[in-house]
């Protein structure tokens, strides 16, 4: 069976979930409000805050910051994943056939089993992976341009004198210093 290492040390991790077989679920209003939910239930009894986040059809990139001395970021992401699922579900959300050993543990194939995490090191890295999330839905042909794209925290950023409003478009962007998080 394999192993994962997830690195435990620090408090800034981007992160990118996808959605099994890459549905596009995520942008939807059903999927949207699930997300919203799962994630804002799940901040109760585990808080963290989102630094950073954009919603793809078939998946997100986000970053967190979570409380010091608590890397438990696996737990969080399972309760949101379950809370979303079932949320997806009980509001008519319509889900994979489940292969066998999807079924034997009880999952409903809405999800990639696994995510993807990166640890910050420090503020360039950071800015690094703040621009990767602000950037993906022009990375992904679905804007011409990063303030095109509705279901992302660069409005935040740019209400915040972060980045101006005309940062990313697909004139400027040259995607290869991203490749790392590929």
């Amino acid at each position: 069976m394999s192993r994962y290492c997830r690195n435990r040390e620090g408090r800034v991790y981007f992160f990118t979930v996808v959605t099994d077989r890459r549905r596009p679920l995520l942008t939807s209003d059903l999927g949207r409000r699930s997300l919203r939910e799962a994630i804002s239930e799940t901040r109760l009894s585990l808080p963290f805050d989102i630094t950073a986040i954009v919603l793809l059809p078939d998946h997100l990139h986000t970053i967190w910051e979570l409380p010091v001395g608590d890397a438990d970021y696996s737990n969080r992401w399972r309760l949101i994943k379950t809370r979303f699922t079932k949320l997806w579900r009980q509001h008519g959300g319509v889900v994979t056939q489940r292969s066998e050993s999807r079924h034997k543990r009880g999952e409903h194939g809405v999800w990639q089993r696994r995510f993807f995490e990166h640890t910050c090191r420090d503020e360039r890295d950071l800015k690094r992976c703040l621009d990767y999330v602000h950037v993906n839905p022009l990375k992904h042909g679905l804007v011409d341009r990063v303030q095109d794209w509705q279901w992302s925290s660069f409005h935040r950023y740019v209400a915040a004198g972060e980045y101006p409003i005309n940062w990313g478009s697909a004139n400027e962007w040259y995607g290869d210093e991203f490749r790392h998080f590929e």
